[in-house]
């Protein structure tokens, strides 16, 4: 098996076809079909199921493909690293929690790059989409947040799948809520003072443990919740509903502008407070592209200035 095939192989899980594959690959089709049929049967297994309608992942594929992006990906950043990189066209992908700071230090790096030719992402998703991206290379980094809540469960889920978690920053919970709200001039607000209000939070999905909540504080009671799937949803429901969110009080005005505010929460025996450890998740062992280890120093830069 050679680095080509990998990369031929990957080209066609993107693609979702062999045709669009090869036209993306610059190769024909018959070549692109021969170097998929020698990996497969230099493994013995078969990585695509063919029909009609086109191709799809085995099992054993997306096993395959799991590892087969895991080594493009660091050839890749070796190449970035040590060989002619100005050559190579910058590659990234971040996934995180959502957090106005990691979209904030994401445009900073892709300002950097000026007009070089680069292919860039960032999903903003539910954080066992964050593991996952990362656990199979879709991203270089995640970030996400563990708490004495979660950890136990988050850091089984990392290990599972050779994940290591680097922390940036520690935080306190905040009420994030409209300037105009009733509650927003206040130098502290607890939870009781909350409960005419609907608190806002990140839908996680069929699998909605509170262990995965992206809000701190999920254990607590909530008498009105509602569920949304971006930030700006939320930001739209706390001018409309009056709602809020718990969070880490680290916000980003230039992207989510000035009519928001961020008020310390204050805990009481039922409700106590708790600290947010913010950090990002990598591979183990893993060697970190130099557009990561970019993206890591404007998101360390900007939490510094706080």
């Amino acid at each position: 098996m050679t680095l080509q095939q990998l990369h031929y192989i990957i080209g066609v899980t993107q693609a979702g076809s062999l045709n669009k594959a090869a036209e993306s690959l610059y190769i024909s089709q018959p070549s692109l079909t021969a170097a998929i049929k020698e990996v497969e049967k230099e493994f013995n297994i078969s990585i695509f199921n063919r029909s009609s309608r086109g191709i799809s992942l085995t099992q054993d594929g997306r096993d395959f493909i799991q590892y087969a992006r895991q080594i493009y990906a660091q050839y890749e950043n070796l190449l970035d690293k040590f060989g002619d990189g100005a050559r190579l066209k910058k590659k990234f992908s971040v996934s995180c929690q959502h957090y106005s700071f990691a979209t904030k230090s994401f445009v900073e790096l892709v300002k950097k790059f000026g007009t070089s030719e680069y292919e860039f992402s960032i999903y903003e998703t539910k954080t066992l989409d964050v593991i996952e991206n990362v656990a199979t290379q879709k991203s270089e980094i995640g970030i996400l947040y563990m708490s004495d809540f979660n950890r136990k469960a988050i850091r089984k889920i990392l290990n599972s799948n050779d994940l290591v978690f680097e922390k940036l920053i520690d935080c306190k919970a905040y009420v994030y809520l409209w300037k105009k709200h009733p509650l927003a001039k206040k130098a502290s607000i607890s939870l009781d003072e909350l409960k005419d209000y609907p608190c806002l939070s990140f839908d996680q999905g069929g699998n909605s443990s509170f262990y995965f909540a992206e809000e701190i504080l999920t254990e607590n009671e909530y008498p009105k919740t509602i569920k949304t799937s971006d930030r700006a949803t939320n930001l739209n429901l706390m001018v409309g509903l009056n709602g809020y969110t718990l969070c880490s009080g680290i916000i980003c005005e230039e992207l989510n502008g000035s009519e928001f505010v961020a008020v310390p929460f204050k805990s009481d025996r039922e409700n106590p407070n708790s600290v947010m450890e913010i950090g990002y998740i990598v591979k183990r062992n893993i060697i970190l592209s130099r557009t990561g280890e970019e993206y890591i120093g404007q998101l360390k830069a900007y939490l510094a200035k706080l």
